[in-house]
């Protein structure tokens, strides 16, 4: 692929879970697609939307899980996550950086927890209600299409840029997605 407008794809790391170097570049946004019981270090598999790998929460991000959605985990498919990189999570003493949830749907409000961060320490943790966004109106898909697609065409955007700036307003369906892409795959 020759395109440069879009090299988030370029930093994603060759593992089998989602990784906080591949949130470097910014926050997602992902809908959780299926939950099930991991290995014995890493006790849950989260899959997410998005094309990304599952997502290995640790054990203060399963509390935060379970505090809001509770401990059925079947119960949280269908549910939309916020995820960040947060650069001052240490492991043995080191910042690595790891992964935080920042804001979590299907809450009343925002969550406040008392998370340990060392032995004996705990500090304040705050989760963000997250407001779900309804599907994108079919009308108005309608009557954009053609200047994304002109757009994407005459190379002044990308199709990630498109589908990146038309999901802030709507979710779009999976044949909404497919006719956007398939300008780019055209041109290439």
């Amino acid at each position: 692929m020759s395109d440069v407008t879009a090299l988030r794809d370029t930093i994603i790391p060759k593992s089998d879970q989602l990784n906080g170097d591949t949130l470097m570049a910014g926050p997602i946004t992902v809908e959780i697609t299926d939950v099930r019981r991991g290995a014995a270090e890493q006790p849950i598999d989260i899959h997410i939307s998005g094309g990304h790998q599952c997502w290995r929460p640790c054990k203060s991000m399963r509390r935060i899980l379970i505090t809001a959605w509770g401990e059925n985990g079947k119960t949280w498919i269908g549910k939309s996550v916020t995820l960040y990189f947060e650069p001052s999570i240490k492991f043995g003493g080191v910042a690595v950086g790891g992964i935080r949830i920042a804001a979590l749907s299907h809450i009343e409000s925002d969550i406040a927890i008392s998370l340990t961060t060392t032995r004996g320490k705990r500090s304040p943790y705050t989760v963000k209600k997250l407001e779900i966004l309804g599907d994108y109106p079919a009308d108005r898909f309608a009557e954009n299409l053609p200047a994304w697609l002109s757009a994407i065409k005459d190379g002044r955007a990308t199709t990630k840029q498109i589908l990146a700036k038309v999901s802030q307003s709507g979710r779009l369906t999976t044949e909404q997605i497919n006719l956007i892409e398939s300008t780019q795959e055209a041109a290439q």
